[in-house]
Formats: structure tokens, C-alpha cells, sequence
């Protein structure tokens, strides 16, 4: 069972979600503000974090982009937007699901389920199969390199900073170059065969993706009505 944070400025919706997480099991703190938040994760450790946007002090966003720089808790966002631009900028702070309001208490549960599983699998599922040693791919005349064993992603000499999601995906992409992967395809190897969410998530990574890679974007081919292929001929 997980310690789980609940940060919403609405009380209603934190006793909502801490009767349900209760109920499974789970152990529960809550936070009212992002202000809050942050300094109980300062304080304490727990297992994953449940945190709106919209929120007095400081909002969601500003919220997790200050426990990044000192924890990688799995974090759930909610939010009663479901734009895209919210969930774009979610990811790059690098929450690991989004979850719009109104939501099924029981969903939630299932997602938090989910995130812990990828997360609790990302070094030994996927992590293992490019832990290979000294594995470095070089692409467009060493304009892009990928060192696979220390998961770092260099753009013409420049450290790129890819969240944990982005680099799963390229690198799962780059070991399967020039092969047609579809959606059904890359969110099973990616996020999980028990992957319970938005499929647009993958879509959603995609472009943070293309825009991490700069220049070297156009190695990610999209095939309409299947997914995408990343396709080294291009350079």
C-alpha cells in the first residue's frame, strides 16, 4: 500500500479521495495549498503525490516544478481544464498522469495503481533492456548521440533535458528504428500493458519529444492511422 499526498485547495475533494485511498488501504496526508505541498515533501517522504492546479499560494504547476528540483515523487495532476496546452505543460515538469475533473474516485485509484507499477518498473522493465554496456548511437554525423547505459541524449554536443517519459519513448523508438510502431504498439511497451489512461498521452509526449530533439525532430515520421516511425534515413 502506498503513502499517498492529497494537495487541493477544496476539502470536499481531498475527504472524497481520502475515503477511497483509505478504504484500499492506502495511508493519506493532505495539503491545502502548493505552498504546503512542497514543504511536506520537504519534510516527509511519500510514495506519490495527488495535486491540483488551480490552488491559492501557489498553483500546481509552480508547485511540482519546485519538488522536481529535489524529488522525483510519481505525480498525479488534476486539473477541472482538460487542454492540451495544461497537459503539455504538465509533462514537461514531468508528472506522470493527468486527470480531469470531474473523475471517478475509483478511476483514480486504478491510476494510482498504474503510475506505481510503470514507475516501480522503469529501471527493471525497460531500463534493462538498454542497459547494455557502453551502448552509444550516433545519428546524423554525431549531430545526435544516445548513450543508452547513462540515459543521456546529446544534440549536437548539448545535454539534452528530456523528462523520464521522453527518454523511454526515444530510446524504445531509436532500438526499434525504422520499424512502422503502432499507438496500441508504443503505449503497451512504453507505459505499460496495464496502462489506464488518455491515449493522447502518447500523442501529448510525441511533441515534447520532437521539441527536445530541436532540428533532429523530423527522424519521428508520423504514419496516419497507424503511429510513427523513427526513421534514420532521414539524415
Amino acid at each position: 500500500m502506498y503513502n499517498i499526498l492529497i494537495v487541493d485547495d477544496e476539502e470536499m475533494i481531498r475527504r472524497l479521495i481520502a475515503k477511497y485511498a483509505v478504504f484500499e488501504g492506502h495511508t493519506i496526508a493532505e495539503a491545502g495549498d502548493g505552498m504546503e505541498a512542497v514543504q511536506l515533501c520537504r519534510e516527509k517522504q511519500f510514495d506519490i503525490m495527488i495535486i491540483d492546479i488551480m490552488m491559492p499560494e501557489l498553483d500546481g504547476f509552480s508547485a511540482c516544478r519546485e519538488i522536481r528540483k529535489f524529488s522525483n515523487i510519481p505525480i498525479i495532476m488534476l486539473s477541472a481544464r482538460g487542454e492540451e496546452y495544461d497537459k503539455i505543460n504538465g509533462f514537461e515538469l514531468g508528472i506522470d498522469d493527468y486527470v480531469v475533473k470531474p473523475f471517478s474516485p475509483k478511476e483514480l485509484m486504478l491510476r494510482i495503481d498504474a503510475v506505481m507499477k510503470r514507475c516501480g518498473s522503469r529501471d527493471s522493465g525497460l531500463g534493462n533492456m538498454l542497459n547494455k554496456p557502453n551502448e552509444v548511437i550516433s545519428l546524423a554525423e554525431g549531430g545526435l548521440k544516445a548513450d543508452l547505459t547513462a540515459r543521456i541524449v546529446y544534440i549536437d554536443g548539448v545535454r539534452a533535458d528530456m523528462t523520464p517519459k521522453e527518454y523511454d519513448l526515444f530510446f524504445y523508438m531509436l532500438k526499434n528504428k525504422n520499424i512502422a510502431l503502432t499507438r496500441e504498439k508504443l503505449i503497451c511497451e512504453v507505459w505499460g500493458y496495464d496502462y489506464f489512461g488518455d491515449d493522447r498521452t502518447l500523442d501529448t509526449h510525441i511533441k515534447l519529444l520532437r521539441k527536445s530533439l530541436g532540428k533532429y525532430a523530423s527522424f519521428i515520421v508520423t504514419l496516419r492511422g497507424v503511429g510513427y516511425r523513427f526513421d534514420v534515413d532521414k539524415y
